[in-house]
């Protein structure tokens, strides 16, 4: 087919649950969905998590979409390389063009490398493809040097050394997640990787280079570190390239409104690309997989003809050893913050950290609390309109 009533670029969890939410309004409209990688949609969290941790997890168990529905169809390995919102047409790298009736931009994020010369055992891991080159690299006493102390560089480097691998974490930071949590906190967990086997170094990366038989880290300070392999987690940037050429409003992600439309006509972006008005917290761009799936879903009911707004604030989780923690909003170190931690003043086994910005809570972490996430949610949507007078008696709010 050449023309779709629609087409969805990109195939990460915010194309599946799009699908989903186009199947929910219109059972028969024909639906392309166009990915640049060679694998089918995966849920993303396991390729830093249940995977490495889990002896019953299986990738081909995480496909989200297998291309064989009616009225859907799955191109992987294929790149959009233009929009015309005029005419309704992608243009694909390979020439041809496809025709659309509604089109959602589900392009995701690209991880940063810092400079860092590609190669196979260089991985900006990211895509199902990175974890499989990942498994093929390591053996027995293989060294790899997980690059980034922030959210995904913890969760390898926690994931990899509970697998046998020698690990060494390099970030600039004095400690691991410092910019999420609280010094202390922060510092908890950087004893925690250490304590498991993990070497931290400090500096900041200045290059390397990747050869055949392994990989080498050049520092700032002149210090070289030589591994079989590098795992680089400091972040990513949104993948906007296709909507900047096609004239699309762009600030640090698509801007879209509260259905997820862009400043085209029958355009939408959802995930990790979408720059979104948050109910609570006002515009923001968030990377995490409920956002995915929700945004998602909500961008494929929309497109579909449903009088659809999007009204998450969402969440996110992880597990380091034996804690675990979910949270909401901006967790950012450099707002004041409130720590409330179980029979102590100390971080303990369990507390929560609410995070503040003129008394308006912007921020909640759940460490080893569970099932609160929509009292959570509910503080900040409270405390927005009602700012929070004495942040002290914030302490004893939320208890799980």
């Amino acid at each position: 087919m050449s023309a779709y009533d629609y087409v969805i670029i990109g195939a990460g969890v915010a194309a599946a649950k799009a699908v989903d939410g186009i199947r929910e309004v219109d059972e028969q409209g024909s639906v392309l969905v166009i990915g640049a990688e060679p694998d089918p949609p995966v849920y993303r969290p396991v390729l830093s998590k249940d995977l490495w941790l889990k002896d019953d997890a299986a990738l081909e168990d995480e496909t989200l979409l297998d291309g064989t529905a009616d009225g859907l169809e799955l191109r992987t390995d294929a790149e959009a390389t233009a929009v015309d919102t005029a005419a309704h047409t992608v243009t694909l790298a390979d020439g041809s063009s496809v025709d659309y009736g509604k089109l959602l931009l589900a392009t995701g994020a690209e991880p940063r490398t810092l400079g860092l010369p590609s190669g196979p055992r260089v991985l900006a891991y990211r895509t199902a493809a990175d974890y499989r080159q990942l498994r093929d690299l390591l053996g027995p006493d293989t060294h790899a040097i997980v690059i980034g102390g922030g959210y995904i560089g913890a969760e390898m480097a926690a994931a990899l050394v509970q697998n046998d691998v020698k690990v060494t974490m390099v970030l600039p930071e004095d400690l691991v997640q410092e910019r999420l949590f609280p010094e202390r906190l922060a510092r908890r967990i950087t004893d925690a990787l250490a304590d498991h086997g993990v070497k931290i170094v400090h500096g900041s990366l200045a290059g390397g280079a990747s050869r055949d038989d392994g990989v080498s880290v050049e520092l700032e300070d002149g210090t070289t570190i030589e591994g079989d392999l590098a795992v680089v987690g400091v972040g990513v940037a949104p993948r906007t390239g296709l909507a900047e050429k096609a004239g699309l409003e762009v600030d640090d992600g698509i801007v879209v409104d509260a259905a997820m439309r862009t400043s085209a006509d029958d355009v939408w972006a959802a995930g990790d690309v979408a720059s979104y008005p948050d109910v609570r917290l006002g515009r923001r761009r968030v990377e995490h997989v409920d956002h995915a799936e929700k945004s998602g879903e909500l961008a494929g009911r929309a497109m579909a003809g449903a009088d659809a707004t999007y009204e998450e604030t969402p969440f996110f989780w992880s597990d380091l050893f034996d804690d675990g923690y979910e949270a909401i909003g901006d967790l950012d170190s450099r707002l004041e913050m409130v720590e409330d931690w179980q029979g102590d003043d100390e971080p303990t086994d369990q507390g929560v950290v609410y995070y503040l910005d003129g008394g308006r809570v912007r921020g909640v972490l759940l460490w080893n609390v569970w099932e609160s996430v929509d009292a959570a949610r509910d503080l900040i949507t409270s405390s927005k309109d009602e700012p929070v007078d004495d942040p002290s008696s914030l302490k004893g709010r939320i208890t799980g």
